[in-house]
């Protein structure tokens, strides 16, 4: 019985809300068309675009690579000069850079002498001279006690390539 009776007052407030008297809408709207109407501001002038063309055919062109005349005559004066080479088959330290290799022990055995590498990864591997190591085509020249001598070959910018010696110092830290 309470249930019927709670569904009859809620419809009988859903249709009051249904009325036809709309008189403060219609004073509302007569209102706003009795105001004046606001000034609006025009639109700014915009100037049109104007491209720019690259006409300087004698200067050089700013969308190409500069090399010197110099350097150019060096390349091509030099083309047997030192490359890496890149049909040999990759050793497992050349995927290291130099900086994250870490000497830390020597071995010798039938006077034949190893280095100990540490690889940022953590394993240890054994070189001698002649191995590679280093993503710039590092090659072992000698090897001490405490240090590793090497040699790198680096792209010199202008399309050739150097040597740059280096090396790995025995590290005291585990």
């Amino acid at each position: 019985m309470m249930g019927k009776f709670s569904v009859c007052i809620a419809m009988f407030l859903a249709l009051a809300g249904c009325s036809r008297d709309m008189g403060d809408l219609d004073e509302y709207i007569m209102e706003m068309n009795a105001r004046e109407p606001g000034i609006i501001k025009p639109l700014p002038e915009f100037k049109p675009y104007e491209s720019y063309a690259y006409q300087s055919g004698e200067v050089r062109d700013p969308f190409r690579t500069f090399i010197s005349q110099t350097a150019r005559a060096l390349t091509i004066k030099q083309p047997d000069g030192v490359r890496p080479d890149i049909n040999r088959p990759m050793e497992p330290l050349e995927s290291f850079p130099l900086d994250t290799l870490r000497m830390v022990g020597t071995m010798e055995k039938e006077s034949r002498f190893w280095a100990l590498v540490r690889a940022s990864d953590g394993t240890v591997h054994r070189v001698q001279p002649g191995n590679h190591l280093g993503q710039n085509y590092g090659k072992i020249l000698e090897i001490t006690n405490n240090r590793i001598q090497l040699i790198e070959i680096l792209p010199d910018g202008m399309g050739g390539w150097i040597e740059r010696e280096t090396e790995l110092a025995l590290t005291d830290a585990p």
